[in-house]
């Protein structure tokens, strides 16, 4: 029996959020340790790109550019509610300067990797490169939002996607294997030897009680998501267009961005589920970016894309390592900025309670720095990508 096309709009929607929901419970129900290698991003990407190819979702469909143009900015303000700049820094302190060297190593690692490996991608695969860099300096949002900044496709961002998965499985057991070197590395950096009793205590003095998010809650951070994303709209509307890449949509997300980090300024900041909300609105974003996927046209160009991922990942690890070095950082510091880079929180917590479990916190905190410069950075990565396209 042929499967039945899927094409109202009702229909997609539970198909996409169905398969999101879908493999979180399948990962907590059966904790396979598969997902521990392979998260469930991957498969809530893969599984629409198999059904749009196969005829069971639409590759196209009014839809998808209506979820574009409320899920992504929604998600962008949600997520950087939360930023902690100024707690980040006195928990990390230099450890901050070490993530941003990093990110500065993803920054100048993307156009080297695509030169490497250009005559062998499409002429728009520098879009790929830009898509990677917002996952691998701020997170999954940030690699969402580039892909609307540059008008990625879906077959570009599930390069990005296959490459972030693949990597991750060789980039992280490096961060926490790290911990073995310890005190090798601290003779190496020079670091002080009272600087991880001054993170723990600082780390402690942080902490913060939560509370479940009530129903007012969840309407206040929807009307302020709807808020914000209305006023970048009228502002984004009014600025010129720049090419190659700076019209209307690309300043929105810009705009969006800077609106979100102001508001996390405020109390605004401190109302409970805005993290957990953003996220949820991620992972639909990303099914829908699966349903517009040619699975075709990303297969071909996925043995180079990797290779150049991969020479791409050491140079942001030498950055890190000269950042640890000038700044006299620890390994378990090193590796968490690192990982809070490629990673985004999820995986600074788990390096994190691997080398320092008391540093879990200000992982998060670092990771969410990530977020608030992903977009920009990122940004300017891809323009650096298209400038060797033209080269």
């Amino acid at each position: 029996m042929e499967s039945l096309p899927i094409s109202s709009t009702p229909g997609i929607l539970a198909a996409l959020s169905g398969i999101c929901a879908f493999f979180f419970w399948l990962e907590r129900r059966t904790r396979w340790p598969l997902f521990r290698y392979l998260p469930p991003l991957i498969f809530i990407y893969l599984t629409p790109v198999i059904l749009s190819n196969t005829g069971v979702l639409p590759s196209s469909s009014p839809v998808y550019g209506q979820m574009k143009e409320l899920i992504l900015p929604m998600m962008l303000v949600l997520l950087l509610l939360k930023v902690n700049v100024g707690g980040a820094v006195r928990v990390l302190g230099r450890g901050v300067g070490v993530m941003l060297f990093g990110t500065l190593g993803v920054m100048v690692g993307a156009p080297i990797s695509y030169l490497l490996v250009k005559s062998q991608l499409e002429p728009d695969a520098w879009k790929a490169f830009g898509v990677l860099a917002g996952s691998w300096i701020g997170g999954t949002g940030n690699m969402a939002a580039v892909s609307e900044m540059i008008d990625a496709s879906g077959t570009e961002f599930g390069l990005a996607v296959l490459a972030d998965s693949t990597i991750y499985i060789i980039w992280l057991p490096i961060l926490l294997g790290s911990k073995r070197l310890a005190d090798r590395f601290s003779r190496f950096t020079g670091v002080e030897s009272d600087r991880l009793d001054r993170m723990k205590a600082a780390a402690a003095a942080e902490q913060v009680e939560t509370r479940p998010p009530t129903t007012p809650d969840i309407l206040s951070l929807l009307a302020i998501a709807f808020v914000a994303m209305w006023v970048a709209n009228l502002i984004a509307e009014q600025l010129p267009v720049i090419d190659p890449y700076l019209d209307a949509s690309t300043w929105r997300i810009l705009l969006i961005t800077t609106i979100g980090i102001g508001l996390s300024f405020t109390p605004m900041s401190k109302i409970p589920g805005s993290h957990e909300l953003g996220m949820a609105l991620v992972y639909l974003f990303v099914a829908r970016m699966g349903a517009v996927a040619e699975i075709d046209r990303a297969a071909m160009q996925a043995v180079p894309f990797l290779f150049a991922s991969t020479v791409w990942i050491f140079i942001h690890g030498a950055f890190c390592l000269l950042g640890a070095k000038l700044l006299k950082v620890d390994v378990h510091t090193a590796a968490i900025a690192s990982a809070a880079n490629i990673g985004g929180a999820a995986s600074a917590t788990v390096v994190a309670s691997h080398h320092q479990e008391s540093l879990v916190p200000a992982s998060i905190l670092m990771a969410l720095i990530g977020y608030a410069i992903g977009n920009f950075a990122a940004y300017a990565t891809a323009l650096m990508c298209w400038y060797v396209s033209t080269i």
